[in-house]
């Protein structure tokens, strides 16, 4: 299956447009985006965090899915990426988009507060994990992606994939499948 069959969100192709300019080449790809779509319908009302906004190509995704009551809240530390993704979203009164350390947000936030985390940056997957798991609800999804072998992988990050993989999948909590969609999906549903 390929990236034209999906109904793409508003703006979607102009943020990406701008991602090619600033040569940002870690994007995530349209079936990543259509899940996250599919599972942000399907928490009417919900409250969602993206951990690694980059230039917001999935942060329009959330936004499609998303019904009028549910708000996001999606953090990275690259000012000049969060610009993009504020340019063409920011009219979109659900989502706060924060410029700084995503470990600094998961600790500000309630525990079991959250229906759903996209985790598509180190923190809240290779590390503070366990305080990112603990801000979800029973029910609510924990999405990563980048699982698969990527060529831009730094020496040694096999290990770390494969160690959270098997992480994951060891939770009693948590219900665990683990998809060869787009790089490489894991989607977890806490189930206490």
């Amino acid at each position: 299956m390929n990236d034209d069959v999906f109904s793409y969100p508003r703006n979607y192709k102009e943020i990406l447009a701008s991602t090619h300019e600033l040569g940002f080449n870690q994007l995530s790809d349209g079936k990543a985006g259509s899940i996250l779509s599919t599972l942000c319908a399907s928490k009417r009302g919900g409250k969602f965090l993206e951990l690694g906004t980059g230039t917001g190509l999935c942060t329009s995704w959330m936004l499609q899915g998303m019904c009028e009551l549910s708000t996001l809240i999606t953090v990275d530390n690259e000012e000049v990426l969060v610009d993009v993704a504020r340019k063409y979203l920011k009219e979109d009164q659900r989502v706060e988009f924060i410029v700084g350390k995503g470990e600094d947000l998961i600790d500000k936030l309630k525990p079991s507060s959250l229906d759903l985390i996209f985790a598509d940056t180190w923190p809240g997957k290779y590390h503070h994990l366990e305080e990112t798991l603990n801000l979800l609800k029973v029910g609510g999804f924990y999405i990563i992606d980048d699982m698969l072998p990527q060529d831009n992988w730094p020496e040694g990050h096999e290990t770390k994939s494969i160690d959270l993989m098997n992480n994951l999948s060891s939770r009693d909590n948590f219900t665990v499948t683990q998809m060869s969609w787009s790089t490489g999906l894991i989607v977890c549903v806490k189930n206490a």
